[in-house]
C-alpha cells in the first residue's frame, strides 16, 4: 500500500465490493477488454493521429516496457504536466499498467508549482511537451531540476533536446508486476483553499466505478464522439464522463488544442461530435459566436457545464441557440460528482446542479455548529461513498480538517437540498476563488507576495464577475510607498505562478478590517470591493 493513503475501512470497502461498486478492475485490464472488444474502432483523434483502441493498448505495453527499463517502477510517483495530445493516454495508461502514479499537473502551471509536485511527490520523473501555446517546457524542466536534482528523468514527447525522448522509450513488451485493483492508480490535485494544491489519492477501484456511473448517466455507448475541450488533467474533462468515461464506454474521444470557437466548432462539425464539457464562462463565449459563424453542429446532442455555478439564465439559453440537452455537472476531484439527469424537466436541468450519480453517496447539509439543516436550508456540504477519497495524500494534519471521524468529507461548499435530492450551489465557504472554473487558492498567493519588500500584508479575496463569476482581488498593506501594481504582478509571474492566479485587482489600504477575534474579515473586503465595483458600474 502507498504510504500516505487513507484507505476505506475493512467493512465498508467488503460493503463496496458486495453491492458492486468495486468491481476488482485495474485500468491495464479496462483498456486490454476494451481493445479486445472493439479492436480497430478509433479511440483517440488528434488532429489528422487517429488510434484505434488495439493501437493504443499495444503502445501502452511497449511504453510501460520502457518506462521499467528506465528505471521506474511501481507506486513511483511521475508528475504529468501534457496537454490535450494523444500521448496523454500512452503515458497515463503506461503509468497504471506498470502500477506507477502518474500526478496531474495542468499545463498552465509554472516553476512554483511543478517545483513543489515533484518535490513533495518525490517524483521519480516528470513528463512534458516540447512546447505548447507557445511555452517551452524543456525551459520550465530545466528551471525545476536546478531546484530538485534528485529529479533523475525528463521525457519530452516531441524534441527532447537534452532530456529523454517519450517515442525513444517504446521497446519490447514484457512482464509487468501485479497491480490490484486497490492499489492508488493516481494523485490528482485539490482546488485548494490553503495555500498550494494537496494531491488526491484515487484507486483502480473508486475511479472505474465513477466512470461506469458517469457513462450510464450520460447515455454514453460505442457511437458516442466526445470533445475534449477543457485541459484533460482536470478531473470534470477527465472522468465526468470525461475522456476515460468515453474510453469505458467504447467511444472516440476527439482532441481539442483549445476550448476557443474558432478551434472547437470546426472539430464539431468535421468529426461529427456528440458532447462536450464547458465551464460556465467558456459556455457564453460559445452561445455568443455561435451566432456569428456558420459552422454545423447539429450533431451536438449533449453540452455539459461544470467547473462553477451556471446561472439560470445562461442555462435557459443553451437548448435555443445549440438545439441540444443541457446537462449541469457539479462535482470535485476528490470524489463525490452530481449530475442533472438528461430526461430531467427543464425547471431542474435550469435551476440546480445534479443530484449524486450513485445510490451509495452520502450527502449531509449541515450548519456552522456541525448540525443537521432543516430540509431547504443553506448549510455546508459533507459527503462520504464509494468513490469519495478518505484523505488527502500526506496530509494528516489537513485531514482532521477536512473529514469527520465517521469519514464523511467537508467539501467547502454552501448548497441546499431540494425535496427531490437534488443540489443548489449557493457559493463557497472555504478561503478558495473560483475563477471561471480554475480554483485559487488566497493562502499561496497572499504567500508570494509577503516575500516582496514592499508588502506588509496581503488578504486576497474574491470579487463578483459578469463573465467568470468570480475574479481575485488582493488588498496590499504597503510597509512604505505602495509599488506599482503591476510591479507586483511581474513580481508574482517571476516567481512562477500560473497566469490564473496572478490577481485580477490590487487595492492598497492602510489596514485590514477585523473580525470580532482580531482575524483579518475577508468577508468585509469581499463586501468592500463588491460596493466599489457597485459603484464604479453607476457611473
Amino acid at each position: 500500500m502507498l504510504n500516505g493513503f487513507t484507505p476505506w475501512p475493512d467493512e465498508l470497502a467488503e460493503t463496496y465490493r458486495k453491492n458492486g461498486c468495486w468491481a476488482g478492475e485495474t485500468f491495464g485490464d479496462l483498456l486490454r477488454d476494451r481493445a479486445a472488444k472493439h479492436g480497430d474502432r478509433i479511440a483517440i483523434t488528434c488532429g489528422n493521429t487517429h488510434w484505434s483502441y488495439q493501437e493504443l493498448d499495444t503502445r501502452v505495453d511497449r511504453l510501460a516496457a520502457g518506462f521499467q527499463k528506465l528505471g521506474i517502477k511501481q507506486t513511483d510517483r511521475v508528475v504529468v504536466q501534457l496537454p490535450n495530445i494523444a500521448e496523454f493516454f500512452e503515458v497515463i495508461f503506461a503509468l497504471f499498467r506498470l502500477g506507477a502514479l502518474p500526478v496531474f499537473a495542468l499545463p498552465s502551471h509554472r516553476s512554483s508549482e511543478i517545483t513543489y509536485f515533484c518535490e513533495f511527490a518525490e517524483a521519480a520523473a516528470y513528463i512534458i511537451p516540447d512546447s505548447y501555446s507557445g511555452f517551452d517546457y524543456r525551459s520550465l524542466a530545466r528551471q525545476v531540476q536546478s531546484k530538485l536534482p534528485s529529479l533523475k528523468h525528463v521525457i519530452v514527447a516531441g524534441e527532447a533536446e537534452e532530456f529523454l525522448s517519450l517515442e525513444d522509450l517504446h521497446t519490447k513488451p514484457v512482464k509487468l508486476p501485479e497491480v490490484k485493483s486497490s492499489d492508488v492508480a493516481f494523485l490528482q490535485l485539490s482546488g485548494g483553499s490553503t495555500g498550494l494544491s494537496k494531491l488526491i489519492p484515487r484507486t483502480h477501484d473508486d475511479y472505474i466505478y465513477s466512470l461506469k456511473l458517469s457513462a450510464e448517466v450520460c447515455w454514453l455507448d460505442h457511437s458516442t464522439v466526445y470533445l475534449a475541450a477543457l485541459p484533460m488533467a482536470h478531473n470534470y474533462p477527465l472522468s465526468s464522463p470525461g475522456v476515460l468515461g468515453v474510453l469505458y464506454a467504447g467511444g472516440r474521444v476527439v482532441l481539442s488544442s483549445s476550448p476557443s470557437p474558432d478551434d472547437a466548432f470546426p472539430l464539431i462539425e468535421r468529426e461529427q461530435v456528440t458532447i462536450t464539457a464547458l465551464v460556465p464562462p467558456l459556455a457564453m463565449v460559445w452561445m455568443d459566436a455561435a451566432s456569428s459563424r456558420q459552422d454545423d453542429l447539429s450533431s451536438l446532442q449533449v453540452l455539459q457545464v461544470g467547473g462553477a455555478k451556471f446561472s439560470a439564465e445562461a442555462a435557459r439559453r443553451v437548448n435555443a441557440v445549440f438545439g441540444c440537452t443541457l446537462q449541469q455537472v457539479f462535482g470535485m476531484a476528490e470524489g463525490l460528482v452530481n449530475y442533472t439527469r438528461l430526461d430531467d424537466p427543464e425547471e431542474v436541468i435550469v435551476n440546480t446542479q445534479g443530484k449524486p450519480m450513485s445510490p451509495y453517496d452520502e450527502v449531509r447539509v449541515w450548519d456552522d455548529q456541525d448540525r443537521d439543516v432543516k430540509p431547504g436550508e443553506t448549510g455546508h456540504l459533507l459527503t462520504r461513498g464509494p468513490y469519495t477519497i478518505r484523505g488527502y495524500y500526506k496530509a494528516e494534519e489537513h485531514n482532521a480538517a477536512s473529514f469527520t471521524e465517521d469519514g464523511f468529507y467537508r467539501t467547502g461548499d454552501i448548497v441546499r437540498l431540494t425535496s427531490d435530492g437534488y443540489i443548489v450551489v449557493e457559493g463557497r465557504a472555504k478561503d478558495q476563488i473560483n475563477r471561471g472554473g480554475e480554483k485559487v487558492a488566497a493562502e499561496e498567493v497572499e504567500n508570494h507576495l509577503l516575500a516582496h519588500p514592499a508588502v506588509h500584508d496581503a488578504a486576497m479575496v474574491s470579487m463578483p464577475d459578469q463573465f467568470l463569476g468570480e475574479r481575485s482581488c488582493v488588498f496590499i498593506i504597503p510597509r512604505n510607498e505602495a509599488p506599482k501594481a503591476a510591479e507586483l504582478k511581474a513580481f508574482l509571474r517571476e516567481r512562477g505562478l500560473a497566469a490564473y492566479k496572478i490577481p485580477d485587482r490590487i487595492e492598497f489600504v492602510e489596514s485590514f478590517p477585523q473580525t470580532g477575534v482580531g482575524k483579518v474579515s475577508k468577508k468585509a473586503l469581499r463586501e468592500a470591493i463588491s460596493e466599489k465595483l457597485l459603484a464604479g458600474s453607476k457611473k
